[in-house]
C-alpha cells in the first residue's frame, strides 16, 4: 500500500487537527489539569466529545455501534493528540482495551460507554520497572466457576481513573486476559503521578475472584491475545509520538524564526538549518514507519508484529531527538516551565517507556528476524 492517506483518511486528519487544537490544546487542558492537581489527569468532558466526534468508536466493529475503521485511522487521531500534548484516555481504551474486547461477549457489556467517552479502561500488564510481558507473574487460581487473581501489576496508564482493567495473569493452562472492573474485593488501586503530570496507578490483587464471563478469549490462549493487544497499543504510541516529535518540531522551528542573536535570526545560521534538516529527515521517516505498521495491522500480515517493532523504536528515537533539539535550540529557556516545549519532553519520557522502549524492540526485531 501506499505510504499516504487517502481522500477520507485526509478529511479525518484535517477533523482531528482542528479538534484538538482547539478542544485539547496544552493551556486548555494538559496545563489546566495538571495545575488543578486533578486526580485523573484529563478532563472527562473533553473524554465524551471524543465519543460525540465519534473518535472512540474508530475499532469498533460497525455492528457494535462504531465506524469499523482500522489503526491507519487511530494513528491519525493519535498523531494529533501526540502533536498538542492532548491529556486523554484514547489510547489505552479505545485501541487497547477495544482491541483486546474484539470479538468477546464482554464487547456487549463495555463498548456501549466506550463509544460515548463515559468509560475508561486501562492495560495492567506489566509487573517490573521494565516492559516485559513474557515475564509476567501474577496468579489466576481455580475458585468455584471462576478464578482468583493475586499480584501485582504497574505502570498502568489511565489506572487511576480506569471503570475497568485488562489484566494479563498465569492461569494453570497458561497465560490468559481477565477483566476486572473497578472496585472489586481485593483491588487496590495506587494513583501516581507520571513525568509528564498524566496519571498512571500502581495495582495491587489479593485474591480478586472473578467468574468465568470475566475471561478475554479462552483459558490459557492469552498470548496471542496479548499480543494482539500490545501491538495495536504500540503502533498507536509510535503516532503520538511522531506527533509529538512534529510538534516539538514546529514550535522550535518557530523559534529560530523569531528569535535573534548578534543582529541575526538564529535561524540563518548554518548549523542549526543543518540540524533542522536532519531532523525533518529523520520524522518523516519515523511516521512512514508508523503507518507502514499500522497498515501491515489492518490487513493482519504476518510481517505486522515486526513493523511495529520498527516504529516503536523508530518514533522513540526520533521524539527524544526532537525535543532534545528543541529544548537546546530554545536555550536556557527551554528548561522554564513557561515554555512548553519542556513539556513535549516530559511526555516523550512516558511514551517511551509505555510498551516498551527503543532497546527493548531493537531486540524484539532481532529476534523475530531469527538473530
Amino acid at each position: 500500500m501506499p505510504l499516504f492517506f487517502n481522500e477520507d483518511q485526509t478529511m479525518l486528519r484535517d477533523t482531528a487537527r482542528e479538534f484538538m487544537a482547539s478542544e485539547g490544546s496544552i493551556a486548555g487542558q494538559l496545563r489546566k489539569y495538571r495545575d488543578m492537581n486533578c486526580k485523573d489527569g484529563f478532563g472527562h468532558a473533553l473524554w465524551r466529545q471524543f465519543g460525540e466526534m465519534g473518535f472512540t468508536g474508530i475499532l469498533v466493529d460497525e455492528a457494535d455501534g462504531g465506524l469499523g475503521l482500522g489503526h491507519v485511522e487511530a494513528g491519525i487521531v493519535l498523531e494529533e493528540i501526540g502533536r498538542n500534548l492532548t491529556p486523554s484516555p484514547f489510547l489505552t481504551t479505545s485501541v487497547g482495551a477495544v482491541e483486546a474486547l474484539r470479538g468477546s461477549p464482554l464487547r456487549q457489556r463495555w463498548l456501549p460507554g466506550i463509544l460515548s467517552g463515559e468509560t475508561v479502561a486501562a492495560l495492567a500488564v506489566d509487573e517490573g520497572p521494565k516492559h516485559r510481558p513474557d515475564a509476567i507473574s501474577m496468579q489466576a487460581e481455580r475458585f468455584g466457576n471462576g478464578f482468583r487473581l493475586s499480584g501485582r501489576k504497574q505502570f498502568v496508564v489511565q489506572g487511576a481513573s480506569a471503570d475497568f482493567f485488562v489484566v494479563a495473569a498465569q492461569a494453570r493452562e497458561g497465560l490468559t486476559l481477565f477483566v476486572v472492573e473497578k472496585g472489586a474485593r481485593g483491588l487496590s488501586v495506587e494513583g501516581v503521578r507520571l513525568a509528564d503530570s498524566s496519571i498512571g496507578a500502581r495495582l495491587e490483587l489479593d485474591n480478586v475472584e472473578i467468574d468465568a464471563d470475566a475471561v478475554v478469549g479462552e483459558v490459557g490462549q492469552g498470548a496471542a491475545a496479548l499480543s494482539r493487544v500490545l501491538n495495536g497499543a504500540r503502533a498507536g504510541a509510535a503516532s503520538e509520538m511522531v506527533g509529538l516529535a512534529s510538534g516539538a518540531t514546529d514550535m522550535t522551528l518557530d523559534y529560530l524564526r523569531q528569535r535573534k542573536q548578534f543582529g541575526r535570526l538564529i535561524g540563518e545560521f548554518q548549523a542549526l538549518q543543518h540540524r533542522a534538516a536532519h531532523l525533518y529527515s529523520e520524522l518523516e521517516i519515523a511516521r512512514a514507519s508508523a503507518l507502514k505498521a499500522q497498515q501491515l495491522l489492518d490487513e493482519r500480515s504476518d510481517e505486522a508484529e515486526a513493523m511495529v517493532s520498527v516504529a516503536k523504536a523508530k518514533a522513540g528515537r526520533v521524539s527524544t531527538l526532537a525535543v532534545q533539539e528543541g529544548v537546546q535550540m530554545h536555550g536556557g529557556i527551554g528548561m522554564t516551565d513557561e515554555y512548553d516545549i519542556g513539556l513535549y519532553m516530559k511526555r516523550d519520557r512516558v511514551l517511551n517507556e509505555l510498551f516498551g522502549d527503543p532497546n527493548y524492540h531493537a531486540d524484539q526485531l532481532a529476534r523475530l528476524k531469527g538473530y
